[in-house]
């Protein structure tokens, strides 16, 4: 209204005889929006909306808060952001503490809801079907509503299976709860489906393709034979699922486990023997500790060949900044001005092996005084630890640590009097770079940052992809179906794959001793990747894994007798080092493992909304 009157008198005599000489004028469209009637009649506008269902994706993993966070991976450096809710016990269907985008009940429906319209007016569309255009997006739809109900039931369980659009005035909107099984067959259904329409079909990156629909298969079928969703095993190794009146919404009550355990590992070779993926898996020998180091960071950077590893991926431009490109940001060190995000905990640090494949002990003197010395190469690749080499200081730091190595310690130096004085690291919650924001834990996240000198992480994006699915599950996948089903020499061959290709020695364990060794080279190879969090529930070893207090590690160094240095840097010939490893600050976070946490509580919201929902147990 303000607008209108400054028009002049003059103007609106003019529109007037314009617009009375053209009735069409009053007949504009918006220019922002598209009548349904307009979308589904033309080709490119019907790909506009299949390609805006992706956007539930959100930004793969790479948010500030990562699920690594809610894992014996990593810690979340900044309180009252709500992750330590779940951590610490204190979920509740009013209270959930963090819950990210891309698990969100009404998010996920919302797509599902996107991808019905999509099948239903593609199942007669009204354009021509130029160079296979219908089957494509009819099978990236497909993909999207199979991958978003898998995150529904990998974090609810069994949830409502919506298989169309509703509409304005129907008569009941409120659907109860599927049972798990009919969900997995369900969204097999839309893999199934998925990988036939796009068998053949040369697809953009970040698109769905064959091969993201059949690795989704292989994932899901992985989940349903597990011990998790194993109703007779999950109910003797918790009296909270025991005691839960529907178990049929959390897994199977009855039914050949075997038969579950065939069907993922088939799913997972069918993956396996896709040609064109996979990086470095034909190694009769394990490569230098060197090389284990570089392959694994070829493939966390999506680079150097590297790429060939990935399946199905969020990809990111600097053209456009997203958060997904600002992963060095939130999680570098402090003293380069970023924020320490989600660090490495002690936890994750101690079950990487030594070089040999022995385990790390800390009652090992030789272990204890040099512990990042002679370890599993992916460490390097995948943490930052006092003493690593990094990127060049920025100019405010430059001069303090010309030789870029990460300092989370407490050394001494000499100062200008020729005193020997304390000197906290500058990655420490005690530099004299930032002191607000540095790691609890004494270690900073590496894996998926680029280390190229030129990306200053604290105002430079950077493009590395978030791997959805990459190969390596898919080996991981068939080497656990293998051990479940007995055959034990086929798992440890794909699994030596995995390991020559970081530098380490075979695995020649059989039996239980060979589940363990896998479970362990699954969390290794996979950290920073949300594969810890589901599988330490499915494998329902979570109050040993995830319930444990987070570890962090307490360096200090003090100088050798006769040497001395004024401006630090790390130096076993000047200093003695002692490495001290401690539970973290129960006041920073006090991690507790209640059985409700193997499935997140439906909000209280949905619940009030459809009366015939089931609340999950323990809530």
């Amino acid at each position: 209204m303000n607008k209108i009157r400054y028009i002049s008198l003059c103007f609106i005599v003019t529109l007037l005889l314009i617009t009375s000489c053209n009735d069409d004028f009053l007949n504009t469209k918006p220019l922002g929006e598209v009548p349904d009637d307009a979308l589904w009649k033309d080709a490119a506008l019907t790909e506009a909306f299949v390609t805006q269902i992706y956007n539930g994706l959100g930004q793969g993993g790479f948010n500030e808060q990562m699920l690594a966070s809610l894992t014996d991976e990593a810690i979340f450096t900044h309180p009252g952001r709500g992750i330590n809710t779940i951590t610490e016990s204190r979920s509740n269907p009013a209270d959930r503490g963090w819950i990210n985008g891309t698990l969100d009940w009404p998010a996920m429906y919302q797509r599902i809801r996107a991808c019905n319209l999509a099948l239903e007016h593609l199942e007669s569309p009204e354009f021509e079907n130029a160079n296979g255009i219908v089957e494509r997006l009819r099978g990236e739809a497909l993909f999207l509503r199979a991958y978003y109900y898998h995150q529904l039931v990998r974090y609810y369980g069994g949830v409502p299976l919506i298989e169309r659009s509703y509409g304005l005035g129907e008569a009941d909107y409120t659907v109860p709860r599927n049972t798990f099984e009919e969900c997995v067959n369900f969204i097999v259904k839309d893999c199934d489906a998925g990988a036939q329409l796009l068998d053949g079909k040369t697809m953009a990156n970040g698109r769905a393709s064959k091969g993201a629909a059949l690795a989704l298969k292989s994932r899901i079928l992985l989940y349903a034979a597990s011990d998790l969703h194993d109703i007779p095993t999950a109910s003797a190794k918790s009296a909270t699922i025991g005691g839960f009146s529907d178990k049929n919404i959390l897994g199977y009550i009855d039914g050949s486990r075997d038969a579950r355990w065939l069907a993922a590992k088939n799913a997972a070779k069918a993956v396996l023997d896709l040609t064109g993926y996979g990086y470095q898996t034909n190694l009769s020998a394990p490569v230098t500790p060197a090389q284990g180091t570089t392959n694994y960071m070829n493939m966390s950077l999506s680079k150097g060949g590297g790429e060939s590893e990935l399946i199905f991926a969020r990809y990111f431009i600097n053209l456009k900044q997203e958060d997904g490109g600002r992963v060095g940001l939130f999680n570098g060190p402090n003293g380069y001005h970023n924020w320490a995000g989600n660090t490495p905990i002690q936890n994750l640090v101690d079950d990487y092996e030594m070089m040999d494949g022995t385990s790390f002990d800390w009652n090992n003197p030789d272990h204890a005084s040099a512990p990042y010395q002679n370890r599993d190469p992916r460490m390097d690749a995948t943490i930052l630890h006092d003493g690593s080499p990094w990127k060049p200081r920025t100019a405010d730091g430059a001069g303090k640590d010309p030789n870029n190595q990460i300092q989370t310690g407490q050394y001494q130096i000499l100062n200008s009097k020729n005193e020997v004085v304390p000197y906290f690291g500058l990655d420490t919650r005690q530099s004299s770079i930032e002191d607000w924001n540095g790691s609890r834990t004494g270690y900073y996240m590496r894996k998926f940052i680029d280390p190229n000198p030129s990306i200053v992480d604290q105002n430079t994006w950077q493009e590395i992809p978030w791997p959805f699915f990459r190969y390596t599950e898919a080996m991981f996948n068939y080497a656990e179906a293998c051990i479940e089903l007995g055959e034990d020499e086929e798992a440890r061959t794909w699994l030596n794959k995995i390991r020559f290709r970081a530098g380490m020695p075979a695995i020649t364990e059989s039996g239980d001793a060979l589940k363990q060794r896998y479970r362990n080279e699954r969390r290794i190879e996979m950290a920073y990747e949300e594969q810890r969090y589901h599988d330490a529930r499915r494998w329902m070893i979570a109050p040993e894994t995830l319930g444990q207090k987070a570890g962090i590690i307490n360096i200090t160094a003090t100088f050798k007798p006769g040497k001395s240095l004024t401006l630090y840097k790390y130096d076993p010939q000047t200093y003695n080092y002692v490495y001290t490893p401690l539970n973290i600050d129960p006041g920073i976070e006090n991690r507790l493992w209640l059985d409700k946490m193997y499935y997140l509580p439906i909000s209280r919201d949905e619940i009030n909304r459809n009366a015939k929902l089931v609340q999950n147990p323990g809530f």
